[in-house]
């Protein structure tokens, strides 16, 4: 088993709104992966000949540009173009075009081994600019000296300020042993660094049995293995022997939103788990699946401000069905839901389709599930011995078993 407090220090760095460079984007929701999203799509109707007439400049200006401009441009260059500013134009962060050479690099996100630096990425709605949230420990980024609030300028002396995640994610992640030349912007002054790549394995699920007879589980992301590991964990720990668990979802960024519903589903027994709501106004109820786990000692559910989307979706349904208490801080808050679809160019479209909708509900976005304990703590460093957050979890348990 390894120990709690340091896989927390390690894990501590994952964050967000999820893609590894290894970049983590910032949280997501998905059907599959980059989304909470198994949800099936609500399309709209369209008047084909309203469409028509609306796509009459587009082509217009296509043929302009094939006629008259002073280069020859590839006709794929301007599709993708095209497809980028119509998902643009949606002013959704978390919706985006992944041309070719970038979608087959989607499948790598959630496999727990990328080949990248090892930095969490989020995009800073105010200036567009893209910047590090954490920094994954014993990573190329780390021994670089990378630091979080970095803000990327340049890759490989060409400037990413434009770029979406995915896009600058694509430029900085390549084969292990390579290198990589970023431009960072720190404190208003700029300084720039070579980066070998590397191979970054990330553990999902590490155990151990804390103080008080206590089992600790801490969960990375919610990815395809994720419900299998955590029912494993739990049978090593022989969890209802002990005194209680702390089930450790700080810096998770989420995942898949149907492991979501299974880990949910595995503490609580029966009745709805998450309402997904659709832009045409219908409605998905998603209710426990049966996978329940039998827990019958007392739960905390840690989190803080990088548990986002999928972790919150588990973290809050605990919560409303009083399952377990929240400590922690206040969670990022991304309450919407993405899907994923491969274009016949061999590019992808990520696009987000509802909002999801807490059992009791509330929905979360921008606002984020408030802990029953609230508990503030920003580390100092990688190595910060203190956890008070960990230790208040540890004194709560103990409490509540007359201690």
């Amino acid at each position: 088993m390894k120990s709690g407090r340091a896989f927390w220090q390690r894990t501590h760095q994952i964050h967000t709104v999820l893609l590894v460079i290894a970049v983590f984007v910032a949280g997501f929701v998905i059907g599959s992966q980059i989304m909470v999203g198994e949800a099936a799509e609500q399309p709209r109707e369209a008047t084909i000949g309203e469409t028509d007439e609306a796509f009459e400049p587009f082509w217009e200006a296509f043929n302009a540009i094939q006629d008259l401009y002073i280069d020859n441009v590839e006709v794929p260059t301007l599709v993708d173009g095209a497809i980028s500013g119509m998902i643009d134009a949606l002013g959704d962060q978390y919706s985006g075009y992944m041309n070719p050479e970038i979608y087959p690099l989607f499948d790598a996100d959630l496999s727990g081994d990328i080949e990248g630096i090892g930095v969490v990425i989020r995009t800073l709605e105010e200036t567009g600019q893209i910047q590090v949230v954490n920094v994954l420990k014993g990573t190329p980024a780390m021994e670089a000296g990378v630091q979080p609030g970095d803000i990327f300028l340049e890759v490989d002396g060409e400037s990413v300020i434009g770029l979406n995640q995915t896009e600058l994610a694509a430029r900085v992640r390549g084969p292990s042993g390579t290198t990589v030349n970023i431009t960072f912007l720190r404190d208003e002054e700029t300084y720039n660094v070579d980066i070998v790549r590397a191979r970054i394995e990330i553990p999902n699920v590490e155990t151990d049995i804390l103080e008080g007879d206590i089992a600790y589980i801490s969960m990375a992301e919610f990815n395809a293995l994720a419900y299998d590991q955590l029912r494993d964990a739990l049978e090593e720990l022989d969890v209802n022997n002990r005194r209680g668990l702390i089930f450790d979802l700080r810096g998770n960024p989420g995942g898949f939103l149907r492991t979501a519903i299974d880990i949910a589903s595995g503490f609580i027994e029966d009745g709805i788990i998450l309402t997904e709501e659709f832009g045409n106004g219908d409605t998905q109820v998603f209710e426990a699946t049966g996978n329940y786990f039998g827990i019958e000692v007392p739960i905390v559910v840690l989190v803080d401000e990088r548990s986002a989307s999928a972790s919150e979706l588990v973290a809050g349904a605990m919560q409303d069905r009083d399952v377990a208490t929240l400590i922690g801080e206040q969670t990022f808050g991304k309450g919407t839901v993405q899907t994923v679809r491969e274009l016949s160019n061999g590019g992808g479209i990520r696009l987000t389709i509802a909002r999801w909708i807490r059992p009791s509900g509330q929905w979360i976005h921008e606002i984020g599930v408030e802990p029953d304990i609230v508990v503030e703590w920003e580390p100092e460093g990688f190595d910060d011995p203190e956890d008070p957050q960990l230790q208040a979890a540890i004194d709560f348990l103990m409490n509540e078993n007359g201690e």
